[in-house]
């Protein structure tokens, strides 16, 4: 094989993406923004600048259009050496350069084009002119794989209808849809009176809200520009669209919290801090944020059941990890917090050893302090929406479902995926009311997250749980019958060998 070959196949493993935008000699959007966000979601980031700006946190105090036979030459430079996967756009501030980068995606394929139409500025004023709107329009919009523009820039693709209400941004997605990209994100952060930050979703058959709560902070220069960077980013690695869109509302959310209280500038609106695991001290070792094949088998420990045995959390999880298990949670209700602690940590490092993630049930400070993968939590627990704003985006959270409603309310709070159960009759928890395979099969079919099955599950129903075919539904959580039993370890290769 050759080293032409080899480099390529290299290439293709790299998710790339290529943002095409404006310079912020401020650092806080543009190809800054672009460049601190796929660099934060561990994505390779080339670059061709269409403009160089002199702002600051006070404002734009200057604008440089680069020359688009320039534009042209950088284009070619990347696109003909670098496999991009996906390209990102910012500013593109004349209809030549529009013209420019249509024409040149045409010779080179790549996975998905991301357009976030920089057409109005923060105080209201329109950046770019009828000709450039009508190349958006003609040029760039039919090629389009998802565009994101908020309100205004919404109005603007429009024509200067007004958007007063969520249900007029139903209508604007929907409207700007028709004019030929293939997803539509319209952000609603500067809705007026809305307590929450509501984007619309259109896919071109179902409409998303998404919501978030809304963070007080002068630190919100280049949310846009790191919206689109990250969903790029998100597709670049292989998530599906809406994945990558909800990413992305989770990595914003929890920036613009983290950085609330930051001061960089004198001006109105200052910029954020994209690398927020400086602070929340992230796992390195998940290059994914998470698998939905990891739910196939996994393992819940109980205290009770170890002590029966006279063996350790540590030694309980190991068992289960070498015999198979795909994913782990710790729910350990008896034990001290101090214990509780120095157990997780040692799971953790067994865990990560064979590549598993680690869940601490119900227990965020737990989860904080030894740096789990992520939290499950019930009805009862501490709200998933509350579980994302401390974790980040980064982690796994998971909720327990019994209705549809349930399942429906934790995707948009931000859950991975939702247990769902008890589907048999179980002794671990007392008055758990079940709701056999019918009710199983109702919630995977309404859900819209990844559905792990839960209930006295174990070997002798353990193929029928799997056999019902219903999409969503990806594996089954077993207690009883690994850490109930003496060997765990040929207790979890028999069952993992059933549901694989």
């Amino acid at each position: 094989m050759s080293v032409r070959v080899l480099q390529a196949e290299a290439d293709m493993k790299i998710p790339h993406v290529l943002s095409v935008a404006g310079s912020d000699s401020g650092g806080g959007a543009g190809i800054q923004a672009d460049l601190k966000t796929c660099g934060a979601r561990r994505v390779y980031c080339s670059t061709v600048i269409t403009a160089v700006t002199a702002q600051n946190t006070a404002g734009v105090q200057g604008l440089n259009i680069l020359p688009e036979d320039f534009v042209a030459d950088q284009l070619h430079s990347v696109l003909s050496d670098m496999h991009v996967h996906v390209v990102k756009t910012g500013m593109l501030p004349s209809l030549n350069i529009v013209k420019v980068l249509s024409q040149t995606l045409r010779k080179f394929p790549i996975k998905a084009l991301v357009v976030d139409p920089v057409m109005i500025s923060t105080s209201g004023d329109v950046l770019v002119g009828p000709s450039v709107l009508a190349g958006f329009l003609e040029e760039l919009l039919p090629m389009t794989d998802i565009v994101t523009p908020n309100i205004k820039e919404a109005s603007v693709l429009l024509g200067g209808v007004p958007l007063k209400s969520v249900s007029d941004m139903h209508t604007a997605a929907k409207l700007i849809h028709d004019l030929g990209p293939r997803n539509v994100l319209v952000k609603g952060g500067d809705l007026p009176n809305s307590l929450d930050a509501i984007d619309v979703f259109f896919d071109g058959e179902d409409f998303y809200e998404l919501c978030s709560p809304r963070v007080n902070t002068r630190n919100s220069h280049g949310t846009g520009c790191t919206l689109a960077s990250c969903i790029a980013a998100e597709l670049a690695k292989g998530s599906s669209m809406l994945s990558a869109v909800k990413t992305a509302k989770h990595f914003i959310q929890a920036a613009l919290d983290y950085s609330r209280d930051m001061t960089i500038g004198n001006g109105a609106q200052g910029p954020f801090d994209h690398f927020l695991a400086l602070k929340i001290n992230q796992s390195s070792y998940r290059q994914n944020r998470f698998n939905p094949n990891d739910l196939l088998l996994y393992a819940v420990t109980d205290s009770a059941m170890n002590r029966k045995w006279d063996r350790s959390i540590a030694e309980a999880v190991k068992a289960a990890v070498e015999g198979g298990a795909t994913i782990v949670q710790i729910r350990e209700k008896d034990a001290e917090t101090r214990d509780f602690l120095e157990a997780a940590k040692e799971c953790l490092k067994i865990c990560h050893s064979y590549g598993v993630p680690l869940l601490i049930n119900d227990r965020i400070d737990v989860a904080l302090a030894c740096d789990a993968d992520g939290v499950h939590v019930g009805q009862s627990d501490v709200p998933a929406r509350l579980a994302r704003t401390l974790l980040g985006p980064e982690k796994i959270i998971g909720v327990s479902c019994k209705t549809p409603e349930q399942a429906h309310q934790a995707w948009i709070d931000g859950a991975d995926y939702i247990g769902c159960g008890g589907v048999y009759p179980t002794n671990t928890k007392a008055n758990n009311r079940t709701i056999g395979l019918e009710g199983l099969k109702e919630i995977c079919l309404a859900s819209k997250l990844p559905v792990v099955a839960i209930g006295g599950i174990g070997l002798s129903n353990a193929r029928e749980v799997m056999e019902l075919g219903v999409p969503n539904l990806n594996g089954v959580a077993v207690v009883s019958a690994l850490f109930g039993r003496e060997c765990i370890l040929t207790e979890t290769r028999n069952l993992h060998a059933l549901v694989s």
